[in-house]
């Protein structure tokens, strides 16, 4: 049985890349799962963290917010003290687009993936990796034509997904209602070559088995294999050499 939007269980919501967004930064993506609305930018900025300093790397870091109109009623604008929910979200941001690039190609540089919920409708996590990456590549293509990179950085794309078990069924990339009403929830991050980076698993209601579990895993993965897929056309060819 379809799902109330019209999709098998086991299909993405439509997946949109608007690239060049915005004129000043330059990565600039607006992507789109569903309804889902994020505007994802990587900026460029001379200097790298103490931390990174003498290792002839750069560093690679993200920040996540959700904006007020992002829902309804009003989501209150993060001025000084960071949201939790946020600060974890930009720290596995970080993680998934470091997981694929090599930070030595581009020394005393320090890139920024900001990712801003325009509109939210389950997923916002998952969508915002998935854009910041083709906004990475972006950007890096900008810099290797001002040639400030020593060499390309991009080693695989990365792209994730949620999936999860509601009414008793196993669903892929869940929308808001779906998530809500969920008995397990699992958002997975990996690479285009299948390659795990991070998986998010939780029981809200009664532990689940090993089977669902690698059942959900292999959906999530097929899941990730089209959006990395969908990265590459976006970019028009995929990774350059």
């Amino acid at each position: 049985m379809d799902r109330f939007d019209g999709r098998a269980a086991d299909a993405l919501r439509p997946v949109r890349f608007t690239r060049n967004f915005t004129e000043a930064s330059p990565g600039s993506v607006l992507v789109e799962f569903g309804r889902t609305k994020i505007l994802c930018t990587v900026s460029a900025t001379p200097g790298a963290p103490v931390w990174q300093q003498g290792k002839g790397e750069g560093w690679l870091t993200a920040e996540y917010a959700m904006l007020p109109g992002s829902v309804e009623g009003r989501k209150a604008r993060e001025i000084g003290r960071r949201d939790g929910r946020s600060v974890e979200i930009q720290r596995l941001i970080g993680r998934s687009l470091r997981a694929v690039t090599d930070l030595s190609a581009f020394p005393n540089w320090t890139l920024t993936a900001d990712c801003d919920v325009l509109q939210a409708d389950g997923g916002t996590r998952t969508a915002a990796i998935t854009g910041a990456a083709v906004a990475l590549h972006d950007a890096l293509k900008v810099l290797a034509g001002r040639d400030q990179l020593r060499h390309w950085p991009l080693r695989d794309w990365v792209a994730a997904v949620s999936v999860g078990v509601a009414a008793g069924r196993e669903l892929l990339d869940l929308d808001y209602g779906e998530d809500h009403e969920a008995d397990v929830d699992m958002n997975v991050v990996a690479t285009a070559g299948g390659r795990i980076i991070e998986v998010q698993g939780t029981a809200e209601t009664e532990p689940f088995e090993r089977e669902r579990f690698d059942r959900l895993l292999d959906l999530a993965l097929k899941g990730v294999a089209e959006l990395t897929a969908l990265q590459k056309q976006a970019v028009e060819g995929g990774l350059p050499v």
